[in-house]
């Protein structure tokens, strides 16, 4: 049964009246675009769980370092690991993405239209630059009729072009544990070209030992118009991390003795990564193709990558990989009888090549005898329609078909446990089907549902019994089923998101510890159940209350190994209840502040459910003024504190861990500032 609070019920029972006070004629607010799903509608005629983060949210006061906290605001999203750079941020949205030991999978993240989901279905974050980020949007749910693999949830990220923000900036933060960032930026427009450039330095000397991390990042758009609605796009981004360290993961009484410490082997090994990474991006718009619009984009990355695991065995590993693909999509409007249909088809290719080693590693750290080498080559296709028919003007049938096709192939280099080449093919198909309904022009309701499907990774294809694929793992499907009301209310100045989910997953994907290495498994079927509420205050013309509530269910249904049965055990790794409020004071000019609680639940670390993570609520405040130094020179400066009350908890949890190392520790209170000087 889902768990609902006091303070629960009260915000939802506000929602029971909507239609009420939607009576009156409310002023129209400016309509509010969406292009995660592909094809760009208003938000009030899209039926799905959408959300939406602008800039001024993105960047006001944060140090955007983490996408976390951007995303801590979204309802049904819940991020895990902000403080080990090595293992990378784990992103859940519903579930989906949860038993990532490290990294993303179950998720597909675009930037500026570039997926940077493999066709695997893993997904790295490291390359995103959130201090370029325009625009955040978020399908909170199954979405693969419109992103094919791995599309449990949707991350679409916009950066800047330099025509709606010119000019440049410098800026510089400092912080506790050793945070020191620089950016510079400059953008701007001149006749018919745009251009927007981003670099960014962060070091990082962590809360606990070896957690240092050094990192230079480059973001770069330039766009040419060509005339009558034409235009090119080149993107151009650049990532050198040199040195990210990993302080793995301790046992509860290590924790007791000391929540700085590292892992003994992650100090014996000096455990971390590196990773070089450069991708270039060019993209053509005809938003006068015939009677349509035509969107062609193509891609290509590199990225060499080598990482010490904090265990002695086959724990020194390294890729170097080749990535390319692109997109080619047609948008039209049409009329089907009296009634207008509005419609897209396109089609996306990928395909990633890493040539992959592993090496043992003994007690002293000292590197060994190779241990595997091979190389993994997935390719993905996949054609797709989706169109919106208007039934009337207040109502809208979507629907959308998708057929994709991964293939993934391994050719084994090394031989002396035998040839353990092979390859996996997968055809899958994707529907959905939603209606909208704008029962008032500022309010909409809308139910959805739809299916998905996840291939396992090549990471999650390892073989306990040794090279190749793991013949026992195959790919998990969804069935997504969703109602949500979203809305403006005028009297009151608040809007409100509400969303009711039901998700059925078959074959699901685990992961399991098998001396120190994560290994996969299909668990049978499981059930995602939740409430999703998101609502924005204006409480006065200087004062914003916004809050984020999730409730929700997430349990195996049927699951059991030879050993134990897991059947109604909760999925671990997941809080089943978080809510996050931030008051925002915004006074004249820049003159700002923001008072952040956040609220996670109790979760479970491993599948038993024998390991039992605490509740915690944090504390956040963060400030900031500006002021004008002269004609077009502005300097900005503003301070945060990160858990302000100390509280202790973990920033993650790795999932049934091995000898008991569930637990890497979150930093106490923090403290950071920057000031930014922009002309």
């Amino acid at each position: 049964m889902l768990k609902l609070t006091t303070t629960s019920l009260c915000l939802l029972s506000c929602l029971t009246t909507v239609p009420v006070w939607a009576q009156g004629q409310a002023q129209e607010m400016p309509a509010m675009q969406v292009t995660a799903p592909r094809l760009e509608r208003e938000l009030y005629a899209t039926p799905a769980a959408v959300s939406t983060i602008e800039r001024e949210d993105i960047a006001q006061g944060q140090q955007r370092a983490r996408i976390d906290e951007s995303l801590v605001r979204v309802p049904g999203v819940f991020v895990q690991n902000r403080d080990n750079f090595a293992q990378g941020q784990r992103i859940a949205i519903r579930g989906f993405g949860a038993r990532a030991p490290f990294g993303v999978r179950g998720i597909t993240v675009m930037v500026d239209g570039i997926p940077y989901t493999l066709p695997d279905g893993q997904a790295q974050l490291d390359a995103i630059d959130l201090d370029s980020a325009e625009r955040i949007e978020v399908i909170r749910g199954p979405s693969s009729v419109l992103y094919g693999n791995a599309a449990g949830g949707v991350i679409d990220i916009t950066t800047a072009d330099g025509r709606s923000d010119p000019g440049s900036s410098v800026r510089a933060e400092v912080g506790s544990d050793g945070y020191r960032k620089a950016v510079v930026q400059t953008g701007g427009d001149h006749g018919d070209w745009s251009h927007h450039v981003s670099l960014s330095a962060l070091n990082v000397d962590g809360y606990r030992e070896q957690s240092a991390t050094e990192k230079y990042l480059l973001n770069a758009k330039l766009r040419r118009e060509l005339g009558n609605g034409r235009a090119l796009t080149a993107i151009i981004n650049l990532l050198e991390n040199p040195r990210s360290e990993d302080a793995g993961a301790l046992t509860a009484g290590e924790v007791a003795t000391g929540r700085h410490q590292a892992a003994p082997n992650a100090l014996a090994l000096d455990a971390g990564q590196n990773v070089d990474q450069q991708l270039l991006g060019l993209q053509y718009e005809d938003l006068s193709a015939g009677p349509g619009e035509f969107y062609l984009k193509g891609f290509i990355a590199q990225r060499d990558f080598e990482q010490q695991l904090p265990f002695v065995g086959d724990s020194r590993l390294g890729y170097q990989r080749d990535y390319v693909g692109g997109s080619a999509e047609y948008h039209h409007e049409v009329s089907v009888g009296s009634l207008p249909l509005n419609y897209i088809v396109g089609v996306d290719v990928a395909r990633q090549d890493d040539d992959r080693f592993r090496n043992n590693v003994n007690s002293q750290g000292v590197v060994g005898e190779q241990v595997a080498k091979e190389t993994q080559t997935a390719t993905s296709t996949g054609i797709f329609t989706q169109g919106d028919l208007a039934l009337s003007e207040q109502v809208t049938l979507s629907l959308g078909a998708r057929f994709d096709r991964v293939e993934l192939e391994i050719d084994d280099r090394y031989l002396d446990d035998g040839d353990q080449s092979g390859e996996q093919t997968f055809n899958e198909w994707s529907g959905s089907a939603g209606l909208s309904y704008r029962y008032r022009p500022q309010h909409q309701a809308y139910l959805n549902t739809g299916t998905a499907f996840e291939t396992p990774t090549f990471a999650e294809f390892a073989n306990p019994a040794g090279g190749g694929f793991n013949p026992s793992v195959s790919p998990q499907k969804a069935w997504n089923r969703e109602v949500g009301l979203r809305g403006y209310i005028e009297p009151l100045a608040m809007d409100y998101d509400l969303a009711l989910f039901s998700v059925r997953v078959r074959d699901e994907l685990v992961p399991f510890d098998d001396g120190g290495r994560t290994f996969y498994q299909n668990a049978g079927d499981t059930d995602r159940d939740g409430i999703e509420l998101a609502l924005g205050w204006q409480l006065a013309n200087q004062w914003r209350l916004d809050s984020a509530l999730t409730l929700a269910r997430y349990e195996f249904d049927k699951f059991s190994t030879p050993a134990e049965r897991f059947d109604g055990n909760r999925i671990p790794g997941l809080p089943e209840q978080t809510w996050v409020n931030q008051l925002t004071w915004q006074g004249l000019d820049e003159r700002f502040a923001t008072l952040e609680t956040q609220y996670v639940g109790d979760m479970v670390a491993d599948n038993a459910n024998e390991t039992e993570i605490d509740s915690y609520w944090l504390v956040n405040l963060r400030a900031g003024d500006g002021w004008q130094l002269g004609s077009g020179t502005r300097l900005s400066a503003y301070v945060g504190v990160r858990n302000l009350l100390d509280e202790e908890h973990f920033a993650n949890v790795r999932l049934n861990g091995t000898f008991g190392r569930f637990y890497e520790p979150a930093p106490g209170r923090s403290v950071y500032g920057g000031v930014e000087v922009s002309f």
